[in-house]
């Protein structure tokens, strides 16, 4: 049986099992979306119509830090169509696929271009398939993002962030300095973005001048 095949059956049992359960509708957009995502990832594979076999990695696979993308989701949303392509992402990545899964970040961009969720994710995306670099094209996408929404702490925070991972403290610290600055009082995020800044102030301070 083809994989096309199997993944019709899925999508129907999948139903079936919420309407059995009494799910609300409401939520079987998210997973129609979440359904699309893995019909998009089988087909990056290029062999769409073989039956099953292992899919080597592409790299050493990616380490997608829980507390990382739970400050993600209280910044810019999880339960949202746009949102359904970093939850696909942060699992190619997971597995080693860094390739499939920067390109589901741009598959989602092209399709919601004016998207701060999915620009922010592919900055991270493309500097996580870059071997954590900050590229001119992850510059680029982070740059969009904050066109986009100038007065939104995510996009400093994320570039911030990738800058960190990348050795370059002092212009994480940056970002990380401009997102906290525009992160509301009362947002329940803020607390996450000051610790990680002065834990960073902490780790610059012990780097040796020079």
């Amino acid at each position: 049986m083809s994989g096309w095949v199997m993944l019709v059956l899925c999508g129907v049992a999948i139903f079936g099992a919420l309407w059995v359960a009494g799910v609300a509708r409401t939520l079987w957009t998210t997973v129609g979306a979440a359904l699309m995502l893995g019909a998009t990832g089988y087909a990056l594979q290029e062999h769409a119509g073989l039956s099953g076999h292992p899919v080597e990695r592409d790299v050493e696979p990616v380490v997608v830090y829980p507390q990382v993308t739970e400050l993600r989701d209280q910044m810019l949303g999880r339960f949202s169509g746009d949102g359904a392509y970093l939850i696909a992402s942060d699992a190619l990545m997971r597995g080693g696929s860094r390739d499939s899964g920067a390109r589901v970040v741009l598959m989602g961009a092209n399709a919601y271009p004016r998207s701060l969720t999915l620009w922010t994710g592919l900055g991270t995306a493309i500097a996580q398939h870059d071997g954590g670099a900050v590229s001119p094209a992850a510059k680029l996408a982070f740059d969009q993002a904050t066109r986009l929404a100038p007065e939104h702490p995510a996009p400093p925070f994320f570039e911030g962030l990738a800058y960190v991972q990348s050795g370059d403290f002092r212009q994480g610290r940056r970002y990380w300095a401009r997102a906290l600055a525009l992160t509301p009082a009362e947002a329940p995020y803020r607390a996450g973005i000051a610790l990680r800044l002065a834990a960073l102030d902490a780790m610059i301070a012990r780097i040796p001048a020079g």
